[in-house]
Parts: C-alpha cells; sequence; structure tokens
C-alpha cells in the first residue's frame, strides 16, 4: 500500500522532539464517540487513536470528527444516557458541523497507522469490541488492517473486580481522547495490582 501524504500522526520523546518510525508501535488505542450503540442505526461521531508500545507510552496521537446528519443525531441522541452526559452530548453536537465524511477520517486513519505501525496492528481498547463493530461498518479499509486479536481493558476489569475485589475508578467524560487515556491507565494500574501481588 503506497504511503499518504498527510499523516498526522506526531511522536515527542521525553525531550519534546519529533521523530518518525515507521513499525515503532504495538497497540493501536481507539475509541470512539457514536450517537449510540447500534451499529446498525448509529453513527461515528469522533474518534481519538493512540499509538503505543508494550510498555504503554504513547508515541503518537490522532483525533478526528465525523459528520453525521443533524437528523440521525436528535433523533438517536436522546434517552437517559444522554441527558445524563448533556456537556458531552452538547459538545459533540456542536463540534458535527466541522466535521469531516466518514473516508477522509479513514484516510487519515490509514494514514496514522502507514507512518507509526508494521504489519501488524493490534486493537485496544475498553469494551473494543463494541467500537469494532462500527470500524467494520464505517471504516472497512481500516477493518482490512486490524489483527483478529485485540487488547480489551475490560477484561482485566472483570478478572481484577471478580477474583480480586480490585476495582479501578475510571473517569468517563465520554469524549473519546479523554475516555481513551482513562483506558490506558486502567491497564496500567491492573498491570501494576499484579506486579505487586508477585
Amino acid at each position: 500500500m503506497a504511503k499518504r501524504e498527510n499523516a498526522k500522526g506526531i511522536r515527542k520523546t521525553a525531550e519534546g522532539t519529533q521523530t518518525d518510525s515507521a513499525g515503532e508501535a504495538k497497540l493501536l488505542w481507539i475509541d470512539l464517540e457514536m450517537t449510540g450503540l447500534d451499529p446498525e442505526k448509529d453513527r461515528i461521531l469522533e474518534v481519538a487513536a493512540l499509538a503505543t508500545g508494550w510498555d504503554l507510552v504513547e508515541i503518537a496521537q490522532y483525533e478526528g470528527v465525523v459528520k453525521v446528519d443533524e437528523c440521525l443525531i436528535k433523533k438517536r441522541m436522546v434517552g437517559d444516557f444522554w441527558e445524563k452526559n448533556a456537556e458531552s452530548r452538547d459538545d459533540l453536537i456542536a463540534q458535527n458541523q466541522h466535521g469531516k465524511s466518514a473516508q477522509e477520517i479513514e484516510d487519515e486513519l490509514l494514514d496514522f497507522v502507514d507512518k507509526w505501525f508494521g504489519s501488524e496492528i493490534i486493537l485496544a481498547g475498553n469494551s473494543i469490541h463494541q467500537d469494532r463493530k462500527f470500524i467494520d461498518r464505517e471504516w472497512p479499509r481500516l477493518a482490512e488492517r486490524l489483527h483478529y486479536r485485540m487488547l480489551d481493558v475490560s477484561a482485566w476489569k472483570v478478572y481484577m473486580e471478580g477474583a480480586r475485589g480490585q476495582k479501578f475508578l475510571k473517569r468517563d467524560l465520554h469524549r473519546a481522547l479523554d475516555d481513551i487515556r482513562g483506558s490506558i491507565e486502567e491497564l496500567k494500574w491492573y498491570v501494576g495490582m499484579l506486579k505487586d501481588i508477585n
């Protein structure tokens, strides 16, 4: 696949400099904000992607806003969940007019993975299987690049809460970049707990 020119990834080292290192990243952390949870009826509104190594240190980030039909937003972004998260809902609606088409966002995500990943791209996140359903439906070219294995932080959550009685208090801001950084913090916490046990 040819490299595209408009990659958005920026790598910041401890000194704040920028470097290119294709294939350096191992995990593609993605969080999506959608109009709802039904991949057949709902649409992606916002995406954040972080590239990390196995050490979970952030290498590069990408953010994108997908422009969604206003009629669909009005129809789907209703109910108790959105009432409880009215500030996030209003911010997502406000930025919608400045969004790009789903294809443009997919192009940028492909640029991002071309720049930072090798041939194996493992998707990571909280309940990432749900996000994967939307990726499969709306961004099929990206879906083809993803490994069938995924790193789901919610699996760690189930084990640590059930077997160890340990609960991570994750902030749920329902904005993509904040949420995906929260997922990485959560996994780091679980890994640290297991190290303490041993």
